[in-house]
Parts: C-alpha cells; structure tokens; sequence
C-alpha cells in the first residue's frame, strides 16, 4: 500500500512539473508573437510615413531624384518582404539607409528644412524610429527568454518532444549600422 502511494505521489509531481514546464513554454511563446506583433505594427506605421514624406519633398521643389527613388523602392521592398525576423531586418536596414541617406541629403537645401511639413513628417518619423528600436529589443529580450526556455533543464526534454522551435533575432545587417555617405 505505501508503495502504491509513493508511485502514485511521484506520477502527480511528474504530472504538475510537466503542466508547469508546458505552461512556461507557452508563456514564452506567446510574449515573443505579441512582441513581434508590436514590432510590425511601428514597421507599418512607419512606412505609412514614407509616401507622405515623398510626396511633401516632391511637392516643395525638385530634390535628388535617386535619393526620392531609393526611399520608395526601400519602401516598397519592405511591404513585399515576408513578416519574418530574417525578412523584416533586412527590409528594415534597406529603409533605415535610404532614409539617412535622404535625411542627411536635406541639409543641403534650407528651404526644405523650412518646410513645416517636411518637419513635421521627419518628426514623425524620428518617433518611428525610437519605436520601432524600443519594439525591436523589447522583443529580442522576449526570444532571448524563450531561448533560454528550451535550452534549460527540464524544460529542455519537454521543448525537444513538445516540438518546441527556437526564435530568430529581429538583427540589423552590418550596412544599417554604417553612416551614410553624402555627396553634392
């Protein structure tokens, strides 16, 4: 009979160890999706942004027509691009270039610097950003998290059969960290 209750204690445990590993991974896995949904929604909002800059710029004078085209085609590359980390990233680093590249190109004419438009759309857009960083290590530390999830003990055996998959960091590439070169 004690024996019947020791197997029958150390099943429950196994049972409530299992129910809370599983639990745990869910968790996990749930803040990395709500924290990638955050990171779409500021990649979105700012490319909502875009046409409008353009359409400011081209309506106030005639500015660098490569710089206008590479800000739309980074633009339209980053709505075709999959709403995968990998995919994101690089359509994220392709519009982040063309948009330093264009911002730093409006210094040299001061009469778009003075254009209240243009002003408050580069605002726009300079929130945007601070978002999408904040949106971007916000959910970094969420696949970090669930990372570490499935790598640890117990939860390490449960992820393997639970097919439990390791996240993707949202990374810029190494040309989205360079400054941009401006030349007149």
């Amino acid at each position: 009979m004690i024996a019947l209750i020791i197997i029958l204690a150390i099943v429950v445990v196994l049972a409530l160890v299992t129910v809370a590993v599983y639990n745990g991974l869910i968790r996990k896995r749930n803040q990395v999706e709500n924290s990638w949904a955050q990171i779409d929604v500021q990649l979105k909002r700012r490319l909502d942004l875009i046409p409008n800059l353009v359409t400011t710029v081209k309506g106030a004078s005639d500015y660098e027509k490569t710089t206008l085209e590479a800000v739309i085609q980074a633009r339209n590359s980053a709505v075709a691009a999959p709403s995968t980390p990998g995919a994101q990233a690089a359509a994220d680093s392709q519009i982040t270039g063309a948009l330093r590249q264009f911002f730093a190109l409006s210094e040299a004419y001061p009469d778009l610097k003075a254009n209240a438009g243009y002003i408050n759309l580069q605002e726009e857009l300079s929130d945007t950003e601070g978002r999408v960083a904040y949106a971007r290590q916000f959910y970094n530390d969420a696949v970090t998290a669930y990372n570490n999830k499935l790598d640890t003990f117990p939860s390490v055996f449960f992820a393997r059969i639970l097919k439990f998959g390791r996240r993707e960091y949202f990374e810029a590439d190494a040309a989205a960290r360079q400054a941009p070169t401006v030349t007149f």
